[in-house]
């Protein structure tokens, strides 16, 4: 097996790690439960694992959030919907800046859309009583404030060396 290939699944079960048990840390908004410590994982993802590994962290870390009690179903679209999007990002441009307000908009504004089905469909809400945007603003809040704190981390870890070794590791 390829040592990077095992480096960069290491990595990602750790982050799943922290992004479940970073979301005891969560706080209820409407009935979705926003857990800024997932989108911070997401970044950080998109920065040293790609958008395939981003995207596998987020499911995994929503169903294990949603067994454990801790999330809602509202965790799937939310979280894998920003993850692909900054992966993809980080991916294409490298950029951090981009990469963090792809992370809001997939989040934020998608998952958010994508969360309002899912409401109605599975978790009984009844679709008169909420408008078909009421989870992007809560949704907002969150990655707003995860993506905040992955982009202060990322540009320490730049400034610091770490960032570009840090990569280079798991490549090797």
């Amino acid at each position: 097996m390829n040592r990077s290939y095992v480096k960069k699944l290491a990595l990602a079960g750790m982050l799943c790690a922290v992004a479940v048990a970073g979301s005891t840390f969560s706080f209820p908004v409407f009935s979705s439960k926003c857990a800024p410590v997932q989108h911070m994982v997401n970044v950080l993802c998109a920065v040293f694992l790609g958008p395939g590994y981003g995207l596998g962290v987020a499911f995994v870390a929503s169903l294990l959030r949603n067994l454990l009690g801790l999330g809602s179903l509202l965790a799937f679209p939310g979280s894998m919907c920003g993850a692909l999007l900054c992966g993809l990002m980080y991916k294409k441009t490298a950029n951090l800046p981009a990469t963090l307000c792809a992370e809001v908009f997939g989040t934020g504004i998608i998952g958010g859309l994508l969360s309002y089905p899912i409401a109605i469909a599975f978790m009984g809400v009844v679709a008169g009583t909420i408008g078909y945007t009421a989870y992007v603003v809560p949704f907002l809040v969150s990655t707003v404030g995860g993506s905040l704190i992955a982009g202060a981390l990322v540009l320490a870890l730049k400034s610091s060396g770490a960032l570009k070794s840090m990569q280079s590791a798991l490549e090797h």
